[in-house]
């Protein structure tokens, strides 16, 4: 019997999982390694046939080159990122208390109003396109960011609610009782007691949004016609030219539109770490 329940428990293979482990970094490194190299290469390189798969001499300068390039990318990269940090700021500040309020009260219409958040996040920019454009073609300059951010924000509101509105349940209502009871308000309550115990659905929904709104196509190849407006997803494939194709170029910026997720991320992993040991220690 003890043989047996020492079969049961037995850990598992440690070289086996130093194998799978590395399995999936190499599955989901692979896109990323061989943008690496084709970034890095000539022209003639990525055309030659047969193919040539590691450039015989890098092309750092690709990097500085696709600066000085029609397409302009800091443009590109500027217009995402202000769209993208506008849309999650946006959600954050309207999902927050609506997810509180919808964990901590039992109002008429709950479920109804639940079904109905979830229900929007079936519904995408794509679908919407023709009345997305109606609503919104007489934004012009830069109120056109305004719009991607209201977009943006819409589209991603109700996950953003669900996400935060399960973490707010799980804290004891009679922790926000015991604050009420020493004299804070509902809101001091929300900000000072409930969010650092949140942290890690509060990370979530920022990661959501963003990536989305970092990711957004539809919506703003429908909106954004002035080319110095447009976010790095509708200006991409610009880089490839008309009658040259520089492919090197494209798999350039397309390195360069990851570094700001990988910065966030990096940023957000500790705030993460912090939430979860704050959670536990209250």
């Amino acid at each position: 019997m003890a043989k047996r329940q020492q079969g049961i428990h037995k850990r598992p293979n440690p070289w086996l999982i130093a194998l799978g482990s590395l399995a999936v970094v190499i599955f989901f490194g692979f896109p990323y390694a061989l943008m690496l190299i084709t970034s890095l290469k000539t022209r003639l390189e990525v055309t030659d046939i047969p193919p040539v798969y590691f450039p015989e001499k890098p092309q750092f300068r690709n990097y500085i080159d696709v600066w000085f390039s029609e397409v302009n990318p800091a443009a590109s990269l500027l217009s995402t990122v202000v769209i993208a940090f506008g849309a999650t700021i946006l959600v954050l500040l309207v999902a927050t208390p609506a997810a509180y309020y919808v964990a901590r009260f039992r109002f008429p219409g709950r479920l109804v109003f639940m079904l109905l958040v979830l229900i929007t996040q079936m519904l995408q920019p794509t679908v919407l396109a023709v009345g997305l454009y109606q609503e919104f073609r007489g934004w012009k300059g830069y109120a056109v960011w305004a719009a991607l951010i209201l977009i943006n924000a819409a589209f991603n509101l109700s996950f953003a609610i669900w996400i935060m509105q399960a973490f707010f349940a799980s804290v004891p209502k009679e922790i926000d009782e015991a604050a009420l009871i020493d004299g804070l308000g509902r809101l001091q309550t929300m900000f000072r007691i409930s969010l650092p115990l949140v942290w890690p659905g509060i990370v979530t929904a920022i990661v959501f949004v963003f990536v989305n709104s970092w990711n957004e196509y539809a919506a703003a190849l429908i909106l954004v016609q002035q080319q110095d407006l447009q976010p790095l997803t509708v200006s991409m494939p610009r880089f490839l030219g008309l009658y040259i194709q520089d492919w090197q170029y494209l798999f350039t910026v397309a390195l360069i539109a990851i570094v700001p997720v990988v910065i966030l991320f990096s940023i957000i992993e500790k705030r993460l770490i912090g939430g979860l040991t704050a959670g536990a220690g209250k």
